[in-house]
């Protein structure tokens, strides 16, 4: 599709090219026009009609591609929740008739795929939402928020314990982004805490802090880390974009977002949010 794309526009701007100085060229030298004045309005007519034509060529394609792409994953989305909640309410039904703890944690495995299927469609369908412009505020209350997303990364973390301390907060703002910030910003703590299987998280007076005890970073690497693919450890998986989003999205609905840290002593991501007068 693109390549056909870029020699259509190739081979049409080379013709336009062409025809302007072609047009030029009959105007100066065959009719001998002295009206410099007639000549530029001309010209300026037949430029102004080819870049019309040249634009519509360039993005008519690619609109109807994203809007084709677009009715896919709107189409994907919805076939997607049915077989979801399938797979929830049959695995919570044998769950129920069964006794022994090898089938019950087959069947819990079972859910926390469902959860994590569910995660990416509830993604999906809110990339979906914020390409449309839609407006996705909400009120809710950012403490049960806190412990809904540990309840669900606690089994993907076995080996982490995570201490909380959660005062109630009402926040109004995009409550599905600000999910997907507290996960990256816990699954960083998790990957740079190998000597330490401990994270805090405090949530009081309308301010988040999520301390783990692991590498820690110095000044410099301090400087890098919203940086995109930035890693202050190379061997981590992962590519590196994770506070380069949480930093976007602080950015944009007005978060003051803070890191504090020290080499072996752990890091701290501060999030402070405004007040919500209800």
């Amino acid at each position: 599709m693109f390549i056909s794309l870029r020699l259509n526009i190739f081979i049409y701007y080379f013709v336009t090219v062409a025809l302007f100085l072609g047009i030029l060229h009959f105007l100066l030298n065959i009719l001998e026009v002295q009206n410099t004045l007639l000549i530029a309005i001309v010209m300026l007519g037949f430029v102004s009609y080819s870049a019309i034509l040249i634009s519509k060529l360039a993005i008519d394609p690619l609109a109807e591609y994203v809007k084709n792409l677009h009715l896919l994953s709107k189409e994907t989305l919805h076939e997607l929740n049915l077989p979801i909640s399938t797979i929830k309410s049959n695995s919570q039904m044998i769950k129920k008739r069964l006794s022994d703890e090898k089938s019950l944690k087959r069947i819990s495995r079972i859910e926390l795929a469902c959860e994590m299927l569910e995660q990416r469609y509830n993604e999906l369908d809110y990339m979906i939402k914020t390409q449309t412009s839609q407006e996705l505020k909400e009120h809710f209350e950012l403490s049960s928020l806190m412990q809904k997303r540990v309840d669900f990364l606690s089994p993907i973390y076995p080996q982490m314990n995570f201490n909380l301390e959660l005062k109630n907060t009402n926040l109004y703002g995009d409550k599905i982004g600000l999910s997907k910030v507290i996960d990256n910003i816990i699954d960083n703590a998790v990957k740079y805490s190998k000597s330490s299987n401990t994270i805090n998280i405090s949530l009081s007076n309308h301010t988040l802090n999520i301390k783990d005890y692991g590498l820690g970073m110095d000044e410099v690497e301090l400087l890098h880390i919203f940086d995109n693919y930035y890693q202050s450890d190379d061997s981590m998986q992962g590519f590196g974009i994770g506070l380069a989003l949480v930093k976007r999205f602080c950015d944009k609905h007005s978060i003051h977002l803070s890191i504090k840290s020290k080499p072996k002593d752990g890091t701290s991501v501060i999030l402070k949010f405004k007040k919500v007068i209800i």
